[in-house]
């Protein structure tokens, strides 16, 4: 099972998606795509480390995702991605052709995966159009992303104020 869950800033998709790893049964690894590029984020990292629970295994790869999916993915295990967003920035930082790549690859990669697969992401296309270049460029990259990935995921949750709102779920 594949599922996105989306949400804005702040908005509880990530716990939702511990949640839901939680309630699984599987065995969990956490693949974490951010970057600690400054001691703010380094705060935020350790503070998600204390919030998830001690059992579960981490990964931390801001570029490969596809590559990581294949190496860690079982029939007994939940793999949960967070955050795409953050990923879709690394790569955008990385250049045009690891992008292209590196997206390619995680779309390809998806619907062969065993297991259950869970990512989050930040959905950025409710606001207001962008005033500069980079940023509607990473907007578009991220619409673009999130409507390629809920064609290819069986399940796909909006989450606001924590509230879990599902748009396709395809296991029902």
């Amino acid at each position: 099972m594949k599922e996105l869950i989306l949400g804005g800033a702040r908005s509880g998709k990530s716990a939702f998606a511990q949640r839901r790893a939680t309630t699984t049964g599987l065995n969990v690894i956490y693949l974490a795509t951010a970057q600690a590029g400054d001691a703010e984020m380094v705060e935020r990292i350790t503070r998600h480390r204390a919030e998830r629970p001690a059992d579960w295994g981490l990964v931390e790869e801001p570029l490969a995702l596809a590559s990581t999916l294949q190496a860690y993915a079982a029939a007994d295990r939940c793999l949960l991605v967070d955050c795409l967003t953050l990923w879709l920035g690394n790569l955008l930082a990385a250049g045009e052709d690891r992008l292209n790549t590196e997206r390619r690859a995680l779309l390809d990669t998806l619907p062969q995966l065993p297991g259950q697969i869970l990512l989050v992401s930040n959905e950025v296309g409710q606001g207001i159009v962008p005033i500069n270049p980079l940023a509607r460029r990473f907007r578009d990259e991220a619409g673009q992303l999130h409507q390629a990935l809920a064609h290819r995921c069986d399940r796909v949750t909006l989450v606001v104020a924590g509230l879990p709102l599902t748009l396709k779920d395809c296991l029902t």
